[in-house]
């Protein structure tokens, strides 16, 4: 099969000189990804983790089409629109946080809660400066976010143009981990002497760290970061552009862990993977300390397609099919636990973990582990063969199936790592 690379697109993520040719897909339906050339695959991993429900979902694109022949766009800060009024009452309701400021997508989303927390403080005369972040952490490619994210080789070009964050050890864990009370014992002890300088806000990905590796703290870890960061007087950010809208079990990551944010991004499944969309949700008394006559108090950014009334109607829709049938996302952990189970038996396979829709293993690997670790891309190679997309995260291979996969297609997807597992 023979593929030609287009002469005009920059793909993301991607050295060109040493990566194949990407495959043109044409539709989707469901699970499955149909391609000009070659068989249907399963997309194992939602195409970047967005498509909750599916690919060309009916009940989303019957939405979609429906406002596009009514209003399809319109600036918002002049104007409101239904559409953004029904998602900020359900976002409102669900997670518990009265206000609704939207953006583009994952990143902004950030950039907006990290902006908002330390205008709050210099809004209210107590200006602090101080984030705190986790090692390992992604959150996201636009500059606030790169600066609180792990710094790595995405991030060197741009070092020097990084605010500096104040880093914690991420105690992730796994499958018969005996050292995890040692870990979260020890990350909280960092948090604390961190916490004893003043600080806006504590920022983290609640139970998952998505592109950092897939890698699983327990609630009662996050619990113990809730206390102290409140403690402190510094606020809470959960970064929920993964982790939401059911990926971890729960409709957010934060509420399975029993902790409660101050602010939260969200993104990715915010509408259902149909169109691009941020949203940074934040308490009333955080909204409070933006109102008042002197103009610098205002938050001052916006973006050209906020609120987009398409956008908002994918995501009323989305939510709706999440409110008809949350037994999808709450019993999806117990659909990977029997083929995980039994992948954890080989000898390749090291570091099980589950969490809601998504499960993960390191491979046993000779040389550096990390996001360059050839073996990564020989496992996908060879499920993609079988009929399946993955796209590891170096030697961390990971399952995070849109909702509506089939228990057949769901064992086809392991039956894939297995036996990519046997041949690497």
């Amino acid at each position: 099969m023979t593929i030609q690379r287009h002469p005009n697109l920059w793909p993301p993520f991607t050295q060109i000189a040493t990566t194949a040719s990407p495959q043109r897909v044409t539709a989707g339906e469901g699970a499955l990804l149909f391609r000009e050339q070659g068989g249907p695959l399963i997309d194992a991993i939602s195409s970047w983790w967005v498509t909750l429900h599916g690919h060309a979902h009916p009940v989303i694109a019957e939405a979609v089409a429906d406002q596009a022949r009514r209003l399809e766009q319109v600036i918002f800060a002049d104007f409101t629109h239904e559409p953004a009024e029904q998602l900020a009452i359900r976002l409102s309701g669900i997670t518990g946080l009265q206000r609704l400021f939207f953006s583009d997508n994952g990143s902004t989303a950030v950039e907006v809660a990290l902006k908002i927390a330390c205008q709050w403080w210099a809004n209210r005369g107590q200006p602090r400066h101080q984030i705190v972040a986790f090692d390992g952490a992604y959150h996201g490619d636009t500059f606030g976010a790169m600066a609180v994210g792990e710094r790595n080789l995405f991030s060197a070009p741009f070092e020097d143009k990084l605010f500096p964050v104040a880093r914690v050890p991420w105690p992730s864990t796994w499958w018969n981990d005996s050292e995890v009370n040692t870990k979260e014992a020890a990350s909280l002890q960092v948090l604390e002497a961190a916490l004893e300088t003043p600080t806006a806000a504590v920022i983290l990905e609640p139970l998952l760290q998505g592109a950092g590796g897939m890698t699983i703290v327990r609630p009662e870890f996050l619990q113990e970061v809730e206390i102290r960061t409140k403690t402190s007087g510094a606020l809470l950010i959960a970064d929920e552009v993964l982790t939401g809208f059911g990926r971890c079990g729960d409709w957010f990551a934060s509420r399975r862990a029993g902790i409660r944010p101050d602010l939260m991004a969200l993104s990715k499944g915010l509408t259902g993977g149909c169109l691009p969309m941020g949203v940074t949700m934040a308490s009333e008394a955080i909204f409070e300390a933006f109102i008042g006559k002197d103009p610098s108090l205002t938050l001052w950014h916006g973006h050209s397609f906020t609120a987009n009334p398409l956008g908002c109607a994918a995501a009323v829709a989305s939510i709706t099919l999440l409110e008809t049938n949350p037994a999808a996302f709450q019993n999806f952990e117990a659909r990977h636990r029997p083929y995980l189970k039994r992948l954890d038996q080989h000898p390749r396979v090291e570091r099980t973990r589950l969490v809601g829709t998504v499960a993960a293993f390191d491979l046993v690997v000779k040389g550096p582990a990390g996001y360059l670790n050839p073996a990564g891309p020989a496992i996908k190679r060879i499920a993609m063969e079988h009929g399946v997309f993955l796209r590891p995260l170096g030697q961390v291979i990971y399952l995070l199936p849109p909702l509506c996969i089939s228990d057949a297609q769901l064992a086809q997807c392991y039956e894939a790592v297995g036996t990519a597992l046997d041949q690497i």
